[in-house]
């Protein structure tokens, strides 16, 4: 069966993920918003990966209405950032479906995010969630233009259902993926994957705040960050993939190579902050480690005073990495310090 894929932010992974579906020979739609709609409406997308740079011309809609009614057999990927994703799922939820009923009724929602969260949001209003681990590097460089450096493989995504469990839907999605640059297994515990990726965004703060984790200091710290994130995961019963499964099935599938042209950034927390968007994924992040924590009685001091910070130079619009390292972990030894007393 044939689908054709809606990608609900085409950002840095929604463009990327949907930029090589297409250049596979999948039909995609993307969705987007301003200057980045205006320039993928005008030049079509331009996708930076090591063995070139094409341009797609992928059809561009800014929202459900521009896009009309949807097919029986579309495939909804949302790839906005969890502070988005409730209004996402608000304007795509009622959507109508050709045939009767609605999008949150009928066609499968595939949540590929960081975090937890998102899929939980979207249980709520649609029937068939699906999960992703986003092992994808990738850069929003400018509109109309993302990047993704890894090679051979674009990034590995693991999918399953959301709460658990597998079926032909993620297989079909699955084997599309895997004929686009991607290898995509297909697990019945998603969730354990996306908890281990979980931990290792704990320290996307660090890096959109101070800089590249690099040094003893600042490596020191994100230890200290990953190492709390994983008591309040323990303490809350919930299970992960280790480092050792993790690099055993990564490998040296997505090796990072320079691209020309594309500077040097970071994570998505760090490209938030360079493109002064107002908002951050802290809350979700660093902020589902505080929420565990407060329900089953871990202190997160690190987490805490992570998220606050991110947040704080979100909304006043700091340049990302402008936070000295060491002051940084003076304030985080103080934050913990509070705490021991």
């Amino acid at each position: 069966m044939s689908v054709r894929y809606v990608i609900i932010g085409a950002g840095a992974v929604g463009g990327v993920v949907g930029g090589r579906l297409a250049e596979a020979g999948h039909e995609v739609v993307l969705v987007a918003r301003g200057a980045h709609h205006d320039a993928l409406r005008d030049h079509g997308l331009r996708l930076r990966v090591p063995e070139g740079e094409p341009t797609l011309h992928i059809p561009v809609v800014d929202g459900p209405d521009a896009l009309g009614e949807l097919r029986p057999d579309d495939v909804l990927v949302l790839a906005v950032k969890t502070q988005d994703t409730e209004a996402a799922l608000r304007a795509w939820g009622p959507a109508p479906v050709a045939g009767g009923g609605t999008a949150a009724e009928r066609l499968p929602l595939v949540c590929a995010q960081n975090g937890v969260e998102s899929q939980r949001l979207a249980l709520r209003l649609f029937r068939r969630v699906y999960g992703v681990c986003v092992w994808l590097p990738c850069t929003y460089v400018e509109p109309g233009v993302v990047s993704a450096a890894g090679t051979p493989l674009t990034g590995i995504l693991h999918l399953g259902r959301h709460p658990h469990g597998t079926d032909e839907t993620a297989r079909l999605i699955a084997a599309d993926l895997e004929k686009s640059h991607f290898e995509a297994p297909v697990v019945p515990d998603v969730a354990r994957w996306q908890y281990a990726k979980l931990l290792a965004n704990l320290g996307n703060a660090v890096e959109a705040l101070t800089g590249p984790v690099a040094g003893e200091e600042a490596t020191g710290l994100l230890r200290r960050v990953q190492e709390e994130g994983a008591a309040v995961l323990e303490a809350a019963g919930i299970a992960y993939a280790s480092p050792e499964e993790q690099r055993a099935v990564r490998g040296d599938k997505v090796t990072l190579v320079p691209l020309d042209g594309v500077p040097r950034g970071g994570g998505s927390s760090w490209q938030s902050l360079a493109r002064g968007t107002g908002t951050i994924e802290s809350d979700y992040l660093n902020g589902e480690i505080a929420l565990l924590g407060r329900l089953h009685g871990v202190p997160t001091p690190l987490n805490e005073l992570l998220q606050h910070l991110a947040g704080t130079f979100a909304r006043e619009r700091r340049k990302p990495g402008s936070m000295p390292v060491a002051e940084l972990v003076r304030r985080a030894d103080e934050a913990a310090a509070r705490t021991d007393g």
